[in-house]
């Protein structure tokens, strides 16, 4: 939308000289408002994606409660059974009491009945407690049981990765599997050439590749980065700075991926992050070779998770 803007402005400009300074000057206001919502867009794109890194270290912490749960039922377990043998004990002692007749055996009973009621007592509760512990740990084992078959699935997702984009391995295409996602990692040289959003035709069998894949999983969110070095963008057009240049070449990756039609439109998001999350120093033209580069990031839906997590008291 911003290009077809940024064409008409221009195509505006260059077509005639009748238009007023006013006008002129509001058109550019437009476009600038824009572009500032685009980036806007962006830095909600990346809300979201720390949204779902803090659900993950969310699932770590369960983990940790669920032995921490563990433990404490093997306790209340334990305090359970002494209580039990104590009960046993006491119940004795008191048929022995209720044998005699006299005053003191006779004090001595009601002291041993109040004793035996507080302790049913104490046994009742401990016995609600840990039924209630009980469930909680059979739900948290149930959401370490998705957790884990949520890995095995992003696991087997990154080998089937590897397996159809082997032949562009060696040419700036990596995967890999990491906190749970698996990162597709495509270098310019692959994809763009300089100041180009235009993806090359080798680029474009990779992505045509990668999204035969993911129309298989359509349970996946695709999140499609675009990152550039730090040397500012010196071309001309519609692009303002590195930032616009990631996104345009991020939304480039996008739209040959919605060329599968089998592929979840909804599932697909295009982010531009620009020079501001580089992989290695820009002082050097290796490293900037590395921050050129589109990274597409896997993610498994925690719908179902977020949903276990509201149901554990």
């Amino acid at each position: 939308m911003i290009k077809k803007i940024s064409l008409g402005l221009l195509v505006l400009a260059l077509s005639t000289s009748c238009v007023s300074k006013k006008i002129y000057t509001d058109l550019e206001n437009k476009l600038t408002d824009l572009k500032k919502e685009n980036r806007n867009l962006s830095d909600e794109n990346a809300d979201l994606l720390k949204a779902k890194n803090q659900l993950e270290l969310d699932r770590d912490a369960l983990k940790n409660e669920l032995s921490k749960i563990k433990s404490e039922r093997d306790k209340l377990t334990a305090d359970q059974k002494a209580l039990n043998e104590k009960i046993a004990r006491l119940q004795d002692s008191y048929n022995a009491l209720e044998k005699n007749s006299n005053e003191a055996l006779q004090t001595n009973l009601k002291k041993n009945r109040d004793l035996l009621a507080e302790l049913e007592a104490k046994q009742k509760a401990l016995s609600i407690e840990q039924e209630r512990l009980s469930k909680n740990a059979q739900r948290l084992q149930e959401l370490e049981d998705m957790i884990a078959a949520k890995e095995a699935t992003m696991r087997k997702l990154k080998e089937t990765l590897s397996k159809a984009l082997n032949g562009f391995e060696g040419k700036g295409l990596t995967v890999e599997q990491k906190n749970g996602k698996v990162y597709v990692s495509m270098e310019n040289k692959l994809l763009f050439s300089s100041g180009s959003w235009a993806v090359s035709s080798e680029g474009k069998k990779a992505v045509v590749e990668l999204g035969k894949v993911l129309a298989d999983n359509p349970d996946i969110s695709v999140l499609i980065e675009g990152h550039t070095d730090n040397v500012p963008y010196g071309g001309s057009g519609p692009i303002a700075d590195n930032w616009d240049l990631s996104t345009k070449r991020a939304t480039a990756i996008v739209n040959i991926l919605s060329e599968n039609r089998a592929i979840n439109k909804k599932s697909l998001t295009a982010a531009g992050r620009g020079e501001f999350s580089p992989l290695a120093t820009n002082d050097t033209a290796e490293g900037k070779a590395k921050n050129r580069r589109i990274e597409i990031i896997l993610t498994p839906r925690l719908d179902e998770i977020a949903e276990m997590l509201n149901e554990i008291n």
